[in-house]
């Protein structure tokens, strides 16, 4: 069998197996965090958070911008300890949002949200 030929059909199985893999995937909803943004934002939306009612903001809000946000790593403080705090800004119906969130060890606290 030729070279060539032997390549065609490596090639075309290959693609068939990522487009299966791909299927499988999408369906389990499965996320894959590589990215120090996507991997604070995964932290940080897998803890109980909590916050103030005194900051006019709606949990499905926050949940929108810890799934879509921005982590902004130069404000950020992300050596102290025991508690890193992050800055994320999203944007929800035009208008634009920062977060301040202290990240502990089991919980996440929401300590104020700035209007851009």
């Amino acid at each position: 069998m030729p070279l060539l030929r032997r390549i065609g059909y490596y090639l075309g199985g290959f693609s068939l197996g990522l487009i299966i893999l791909a299927f499988f995937f999408k369906k389990k909803d499965t996320e894959f965090c590589y990215g120090p943004n996507c991997r604070v934002l995964k932290n940080i939306r897998s803890k109980q958070i909590t916050y103030t009612n005194t900051l006019e903001i709606d949990s499905t809000t926050i949940q929108s911008i810890l799934k879509n946000g921005d982590v902004i790593f130069s404000k950020s403080d992300t050596k102290s300890k025991p508690c890193k705090t992050y800055f994320i800004e999203g944007k929800i119906n035009d208008s634009e949002l920062e977060l301040k969130i202290k990240n502990c060890d089991s919980t996440a606290v929401i300590e104020e949200v700035i209007q851009k």
